[in-house]
């Protein structure tokens, strides 16, 4: 009997190990895709409350996580409503928070958003010399992940960001023939897509 119990601890442990070992593979492969687009080091690794993943510049308040949960909450009652099923839980999405490259628009308003490369964007009047300011940018679809920049107030529009990017990849996972429609702004269109 006590081999048995060792046996199934040993087993246990290994593979709690080898799961350990392949998320943070898959997070080292996800830092680096947001330290290339952002150029900026995510230090601080936390939690919101109801689970999703945060990589972060700087400690974010319990203020901004209730915000990025307050974006995922009505993603996931707006995706419901269309009956997708996949890509419905917190724990789903590793979001990453940046620097932001400008915090107000053209129009002086308060807009932190981050420059990204310009891609399909360029030589269009979005272009500012090779990259574009964007609220935020997907980073991966598998697993979910995308960045914005961090707020010091204004939560609203960070909760409107996460449902945005979020609305991407719930469309990726559930309907590739609307998500192929709506994923090049650069042609028109915008967000809310899911209404």
């Amino acid at each position: 009997m006590k081999k048995l119990l060792f046996l199934f601890t040993f087993t246990a442990i290994v593979l709690f190990s080898q799961n350990i070992f392949a998320q943070s593979r898959v997070d080292r492969i996800l830092i680096n895709e947001a330290t290339r687009i952002t150029k900026d080091s995510f230090p601080v690794y936390t939690n919101t409350p109801s689970g999703a993943r945060i990589y972060a510049v700087s400690q974010p308040n319990s203020a901004m996580l209730k915000a990025i949960d307050d974006g995922l909450t009505e993603l996931f009652a707006i995706a419901k409503k269309y009956k997708y099923k996949k890509r419905l839980n917190y724990s789903d999405y590793t979001i990453f928070i940046g620097n932001a490259d400008r915090t107000k628009d053209i129009d002086k308003k308060y807009s932190p958003d981050i420059a990204v490369p310009a891609g399909q964007y360029a030589g269009s009047v979005y272009d500012q010399g090779g990259f574009v300011y964007a609220a935020g940018m997907v980073l991966a679809y598998n697993p979910c992940a995308f960045v914005f920049a961090e707020h010091t107030k204004d939560l609203q529009r960070v909760s409107n960001i996460v449902r945005y990017e979020g609305e991407h990849l719930i469309l990726y996972h559930n309907d590739r023939k609307k998500y192929n429609e709506t994923a090049d702004h650069s042609q028109g269109g915008g967000h809310p897509i899911l209404q």
